[in-house]
């Protein structure tokens, strides 16, 4: 093979490598991103489900008062 070709092949090899190294980079920051997005989004999920509204939790609220005015009504 002439040396041309061996240069060639080399230069074709160093690009490749050179890619692959860049392209796992960008992986590896794109993992920590979707981690970072997957705990926002956690956190505004709690946040949601703190604020929500009181039609959502009056139910619940009623059930648990519930004894309350029994108690009261007696009184």
């Amino acid at each position: 093979m002439p040396a041309a070709a061996w240069v060639t092949l080399l230069a074709v090899a160093l690009v490749v490598a050179v890619v692959g190294i860049s392209l796992l980079t960008v992986i590896s920051q794109l993992k920590h991103v979707a981690w970072t997005l997957g705990a926002i989004i956690v956190g505004v999920n709690a946040i949601a489900y703190q604020t929500r509204t009181v039609p959502e939790v009056l139910p619940s609220l009623n059930a648990t008062l519930g004894p309350v005015r029994s108690m009261a009504e007696q009184v």
